[in-house]
């Protein structure tokens, strides 16, 4: 599988080639471009460039706000809605911007993400993987994880918090409208956005339940016959299933108010 991958890519990489200018940071800007090819062709996620760093400071974001809280780690000109899954405009964007950090649009049919301080994410995997839990990909930064999970509705989310005594404001839920930084980004709190679990693919067999339910929400969401050929099915957990142990790694945590800190 993985020497599969690697050809397509390498396929992706020689055609677009030609078209990535000489910027100084090659191996940072061939990194970004492979992440981002990979994601949208290999996975079917959505991304899109975010806005970057300032090209006269780069401790401040190149937005227009000058007290922007997650500095270079947001959407800004494309905006959120232009996520795609089109390597030809993935090409584009990244040869004409190629140290952008890579963004994912969560939600629809990408996966969704909950995230929380790195301390209190290293606790709940601890606990999760003490419980069996076969978790999905995990993104880190020197601050924040993110648990991805299979795709929620906000009213399922609401139900399932509204169920909670209690939900630390540390623990950020990236739904529908939401987006994530992803690796090899730069993170806008110092330092680079990594793998702590990397995507795996859709293990065999599963639990009968747990598999009717997949394919049920697939059918109304993602129809597997439109699936591209080639894309790669990666293994999801319900964001029912690591809740608990996130809301109790999580709460006393420090990270709560609106600043995000990527």
């Amino acid at each position: 599988m993985r020497e599969i991958l690697g050809r397509r890519l390498q396929r992706l990489r020689d055609r677009f080639q030609s078209l990535r200018p000489d910027t100084g940071q090659g191996g940072t800007a061939s990194a970004l471009l492979d992440a981002a090819l990979v994601c949208t062709t290999t996975w079917q996620w959505p991304v899109l460039p975010g806005v970057g760093r300032s090209a006269t400071d780069g401790s401040r974001c190149a937005c227009p706000d000058p007290d922007c809280v997650v500095p270079g780690a947001h959407p800004f000109d494309p905006g959120l809605l232009a996520a795609t899954t089109d390597p030809r405009m993935v090409a584009w964007w990244w040869t004409n911007r190629p140290t952008a950090p890579v963004l994912m649009a969560t939600g629809g049919t990408a996966p969704c993400a909950v995230s929380l301080p790195a301390g209190a994410a290293a606790r709940a995997l601890v606990r999760l993987d003490a419980q069996g839990m076969r978790l999905g990909p995990v993104v880190a930064t020197p601050t924040r994880w993110s648990l991805l999970v299979a795709p929620y509705s906000l009213e399922r989310l609401g139900e399932l918090l509204y169920a909670k005594d209690h939900v630390p404001s540390s623990l950020r839920f990236h739904g529908e409208g939401g987006y994530l930084l992803l690796p090899p980004s730069a993170a806008s709190s110092g330092g680079q956005v990594r793998w702590e679990r990397e995507p795996q693919s859709w293990p065999q067999p599963q639990p009968q339940s747990r598999q009717r339910r997949q394919q049920r929400w697939a059918r109304q969401h993602s129809p597997v016959e439109e699936q591209p050929q080639g894309a790669v099915k990666l293994w999801l957990p319900d964001v029912e299933a690591v809740v608990d142990a996130l809301v109790e790694a999580s709460s006393g945590a420090p990270g709560g108010g609106s600043r995000l800190a990527y």
